[in-house]
């Protein structure tokens, strides 16, 4: 009998410790959670970069990234992507920037591959896209943009300490 309720309240503390680990886990935001960029993106072929510009959004929810473009000329809804490097710095106005380096990879049944490399600034988005068909390179594009609402307006600082004027 004893056996039994230790066993339980064993069962009952482990599942309680996956669950609290799990949801510390995931609480962690995604930087790109949420975010949408218009971008422009270029074909290089043969080392000659297209006269005709694309235009695309790139989506981004939930660890995925959506492409309207890939989506209609590939056939890719999404591709998971993953943030290799997270940095903040300051500019030469002393501003604080975020810098993220993303990779996206995925390949499908036919052994086509795509990769996406690219890096945001803030409300900048910036990289590659390469498409692969049995390792051999069958398109490749450049691509920039800028966050959906463009760069976000500074906020004003007040004056904690006013000077005031007295004149007689």
């Amino acid at each position: 009998m004893k056996h039994k309720i230790i066993s339980k309240l064993f069962i009952a503390t482990a599942i309680l410790f996956i669950s609290l680990s799990f949801t510390y886990i995931h609480n962690e935001p995604d930087p790109l959670h949420k975010r949408t960029f218009n971008t422009s993106l270029s074909e290089t072929k043969n080392g000659v970069v297209a006269k005709k510009v694309i235009s695309d959004k790139l989506y981004f929810k939930n660890g995925k990234l959506y492409s309207d473009f890939l989506y209609e000329k590939f056939g890719y809804r999404y591709i998971s992507y993953r943030i290799n490097k997270d940095t903040i710095y300051t500019d030469f106005t002393n501003t604080e920037i975020r810098q993220l380096e993303v990779e996206a990879v995925l390949t499908d049944d036919n052994n086509q591959s795509i990769f996406l490399n690219f890096t945001t600034s803030e409300w900048d988005i910036d990289g590659v896209i390469k498409i692969t068909k049995n390792d051999k390179l069958k398109r490749y594009y450049d691509f920039a943009g800028r966050e959906k609402g463009g760069k976000p307006k500074k906020e004003k600082k007040k004056n904690n300490n006013p000077v005031f004027e007295i004149h007689s």
